[in-house]
């Protein structure tokens, strides 16, 4: 497909622009999606605030944004399974194939991913992207491309769940109630997890998880939340945590809410990358601490998660901009954290 496309770009910390790029053409083993929806991310926000995460650093210019759904429109001469019209989501790492972690089946942890909106990659704030076949999943009638763009965070979320065994009769709590947090308790409950308590200090995060299905949620800003959560199960604590807030104190809160013998899930990063934790009673309780990274082998159960009926991803969305709204959506999820659950970007 000839012709220029919009991209949203940032030309700086707190600065959105536009330039317009050539479409891009799919090689034989991708296809061209025209993108309708991307999610903003927690991190598309730490890039645009601080121009860094970590040792990844942005040099301007720099297209955010990882959480892409839209239609495909042009296909490569080797794809076989997918066909123009066919809506997808898009999962947006593409690994080498080669190193011991693809070859054994853990792809998110291989050293040479190359993933949309990590410097110096660029992401999809755009109108087309041209991108790996194999990581464009197709999506039911019933899904829309909305929810397609959400199937991202999603994965975290059923990646969490599967590090802690969640599995049916337990009780889990969540320990942060923004979209990662929401994603976990939902695919917590989709994987039959009885009750899951929801732990946040902003309220109307709390209120959408309720909304969402949580069992009860704790403002523990007005409540002792590990002396709630032990009301809750009887004395007993939690069969599984999953912390989702990236602090010192919900993760240390996580040790003392969970039983003996128990997983903790620690899903959010801390600003300073280092903790103290308790580990003594870590010992004593014989937790078992669960990292994640991204997902892997998880669109296709997501997809059909939320196609049944299990997870409502529509319902975390709480802000739609348009595309050239990009300088607006990013100024209004800074500055509006406590309002914010979710915010979509619509392109087009």
């Amino acid at each position: 497909m000839d012709g220029l496309m919009k991209v949203a770009v940032m030309n700086g910390i707190g600065e959105m622009g536009f330039e317009q790029r050539p479409i891009p053409s799919p090689k034989n083993n991708e296809v061209l999606v025209k993108l309708e929806y991307v999610g903003i991310c927690g991190s598309d926000l730490h890039y645009y605030e601080t121009g860094r995460i970590g040792d990844y650093i942005v040099e301007p210019p720099f297209v955010l944004g990882h959480e892409p759904g839209g239609v495909v429109v042009e296909v490569g001469a080797d794809v076989k399974h997918l066909k123009t019209g066919d809506r997808v989501a898009l999962e947006p790492g593409k690994t080498c194939g080669h190193c011991e972690f693809c070859k054994t089946g853990r792809y998110n942890l291989c050293p040479e991913v190359v993933f949309f909106a990590t410097p110096p990659v660029d992401g999809v704030f755009q109108e087309y992207v041209a991108h790996e076949a194999d990581l464009c999943f197709k999506l039911p009638d019933n899904v829309s491309t909305l929810e397609g763009a959400l199937i991202e965070p999603l994965a975290v979320g059923f990646h969490a769940a599967i590090q802690g065994n969640a599995r049916a009769g337990q009780t889990a709590v969540v320990l942060g109630a923004g979209c990662i947090g929401l994603v976990c308790m939902m695919a917590l409950k989709a994987m039959g997890v009885m009750k899951v308590y929801v732990v946040d200090i902003m309220e109307k995060r709390l209120e959408k998880a309720l909304e969402l299905g949580a069992t009860d949620v704790i403002n523990a800003s007005k409540t002792d939340a590990v002396k709630a959560i032990l009301e809750l199960t009887n004395g007993a604590g939690c069969d599984l945590a999953v912390e989702a807030a990236g602090t010192e104190i919900t993760t240390k809160q996580a040790v003392y809410m969970t039983k003996k013998g128990s997983n903790i899930v620690l899903v959010g990063y801390s600003k300073s990358g280092e903790m103290t934790l308790p580990m003594s009673l870590i010992l004593d309780k014989e937790l078992t601490l669960k990292t994640v990274f991204r997902y892997r082998h998880i669109y296709p159960m997501a997809i059909e998660a939320v196609a049944a009926g299990k997870v409502n991803l529509k319902g975390i969305v709480t802000n739609e901009f348009s595309l050239d709204e990009a300088q607006k959506a990013m100024d209004y999820s800074v500055n509006n954290k406590a309002e914010i659950v979710k915010a979509v970007i619509k392109i087009g």
